[in-house]
C-alpha cells in the first residue's frame, strides 16, 4: 500500500555515553509514523560515514543542532511526498543531496536516522514487525556475539584490543545462548573481584579491563568459561576486536599498555599464539585499515582456523568488499548501518559480502540508545552474527530482549550454525 511522507521531526536526543544524538520521526499522508535514532561509533574508521557535530564549547562540541537543521531544511523538501516504502529511491535521494562517502554535508546522523526511520514507517505501514518486513521466511536467528571485558577506545585504552567477547557455539536458541553468556560473563566478574577492587565498566557494558596485558584478559576469559560450567571452544569461544587501526602507524604495532612494538608479521604471530593458546574462533580488524598486506597476510595465516572480520578495513562498502575478497583480505564482514550512511547501502554491503561467500555480522555502536533497529536488521537480513555490545545496560539488552521476542513470535527458530562449523 502506497503512503506518501507527510511529514519529518528531527530532535536531539542522548545516547548511552550521555552525548547527543538525532532521532527521526516520518509521518505519512495516511497518519502512520515510524522513528529512529542514529547511533555512534568511538573508534571509526576514516572512510566511514561520519556524523555532523556543531563544534565549539557547549556540550564538548558534539551537540548536532547543524545535523537537525539538515533534516528539516534540505532532507524533509526533498523527501516530502515519496513514497514510505521506497526506500531504495528515498536513499537515492539522500545519496544525491550528499554523495560524499563521509556524509560531511549532511552527517551520518542525520542521514541514518532518517533511512531507517522511513524502513520503521514502511514496515509499520505494510503491519509488519520490521524483520518480517524484510523476510517473510525467517528461519533462523542470528548466534550473538557478546562483549565480557571492553577495552581500547571503549575503556580508556587501559589495554589494547577493543572487545573481548564470547559466542556460543553449541547453544540452540537465543534464550540458550544469552542464558550462556550472562553466566560467563558473571564468573568473569567473580574472577575480576578476587583480584582487587572491581573498576567498572567500559562502554559498551563488559568489565572494566583491570589487567596488564592483552593476554591476561584472554586468560581471565578462558577461565571465566570453565568457571560457568562451559567447554572452551567447544560450548564457548572468544571473539576479538582487535580494532588494530588504533595502534597500527608505518606498517608496525605498538601496544602501549606494554611497550611493545611489533612488524606487521611479528604481529600476526603474536595473535598466531593467541589463537593456539585460547579458544578464539573470530578476529576483528587484525590489522590496520591503511595496511593491506598486513590483513592480506593475517587472511591467510589465521583465516582457516578463524573468521577475519573487516570493520574499519571494509566500513560497509560493497565495493570495498568485493575488492578485499579479490584480494585475499578479510572472510567475513561487519555491517553498520552508520558507516554505510543509509540502510540501501548497508543492504547492498551484506549482499556483496554473501555474493564473494563471506559470513557476516550485524553490528551496533558504543554509543547506542534503546533503538532496536540492529535486532530487526540482523534477522531480517539474515546475518550469521549479531553484536550489539555486553549483556548489561539498557542499550544492550534492548536489542537481546528484542531477539527474544522475535524467537518467539516465529514459534522458536535455531541459531544459524557458526560459519567455520
Amino acid at each position: 500500500m502506497s503512503q506518501p511522507i507527510s511529514e519529518l521531526r528531527a530532535r536531539r536526543v542522548w545516547d548511552s555515553r550521555g552525548r547527543p544524538t538525532v532521532e527521526v520521526e516520518i509521518f505519512t499522508a495516511g497518519g502512520v509514523r515510524g522513528r529512529a535514532i542514529a547511533p555512534a561509533g568511538a573508534s571509526r574508521g576514516s572512510a566511514e560515514a561520519s556524523d555532523l557535530r556543531d563544534g565549539g564549547t557547549r556540550l564538548g562540541g558534539m551537540n548536532v543542532g547543524d545535523a537537525i537543521e539538515r533534516v528539516r531544511t534540505v532532507i524533509a523538501p526533498a523527501l516530502t511526498g515519496v513514497d514510505v516504502s521506497a526506500q531504495e529511491e528515498i536513499d537515492s535521494i539522500i545519496d544525491q543531496l550528499d554523495p560524499s562517502p563521509t556524509r560531511s554535508y549532511l552527517g551520518g546522523n542525520a542521514t541514518v536516522a532518517t533511512s531507517l526511520a522511513t524502513l520503521h514507517t514502511a514496515a509499520a505501514v505494510a503491519g509488519e514487525p520490521l524483520w518480517r518486513y524484510l523476510d517473510t521466511d525467517v528461519r533462523s536467528l542470528p548466534r550473538p556475539e557478546v562483549q565480557i571485558i571492553g577495552g581500547g577506545a571503549h575503556a580508556a585504552r587501559r589495554v589494547d584490543l577493543q572487545d573481548f567477547m564470547v559466542v556460543p557455539l553449541t547453544a540452540a536458541s537465543i534464550a540458550d545462548a544469552l542464558c550462556q553468556v550472562a553466566e560467563v560473563y558473571r564468573c568473569t566478574g567473580e574472577l575480576f573481584a578476587a583480584r582487587g577492587p572491581v573498576l567498572g565498566v567500559a562502554d559498551e557494558g563488559g568489565h572494566w579491563p583491570a589487567v596488564a596485558r592483552n593476554e591476561e584478559a584472554l586468560a581471565l576469559l578462558t577461565d571465566g568459561i570453565v568457571r560457568a560450567g562451559l567447554r572452551p571452544g567447544i560450548d564457548m569461544a572468544i571473539s576479538l576486536d582487535v580494532a588494530a587501526s588504533e595502534f597500527e602507524a608505518g606498517g608496525n604495532y605498538t601496544l602501549s599498555s606494554e611497550g611493545r612494538t611489533y612488524a606487521a608479521d611479528e604481529w600476526v604471530g603474536v595473535i598466531d599464539s593467541w589463537l593456539r593458546d585460547y579458544p578464539i574462533v573470530a578476529i576483528e580488524d587484525p590489522a590496520g585499515e591503511h595496511d593491506p598486506d598486513g590483513m592480506r597476510t593475517a587472511t591467510a595465516v589465521l583465516g582457516e582456523r578463524s573468521l577475519i572480520v573487516g570493520d574499519d578495513y571494509i566500513v560497509t562498502s560493497p565495493e570495498r568488499i568485493t575488492a578485499a575478497a579479490a584480494d585475499g583480505a578479510c572472510n567475513t564482514a561487519l555491517i553498520k548501518v552508520n558507516q554505510a550512511g543509509t540502510v540501501s547501502r548497508a543492504a547492498q554491503a551484506h549482499a556483496a559480502a554473501r555474493a564473494v561467500g563471506w559470513g557476516t555480522i550485524v553490528s551496533a555502536r558504543s554509543g547506542e540508545s534503546e533503538d532496536v533497529s540492529v535486532a530487526h536488521l540482523s534477522v531480517g537480513w539474515g546475518a550469521d552474527l549479531v553484536k550489539v555490545g555486553s549483556i548489561t545496560r539498557g542499550e544492550r539488552t534492548a536489542k537481546w530482549n528484542e531477539l527474544i521476542r522475535i524467537d518467539e513470535e516465529l514459534g522458536g527458530v535455531p541459531l544459524r550454525p557458526f560459519p567455520l562449523r
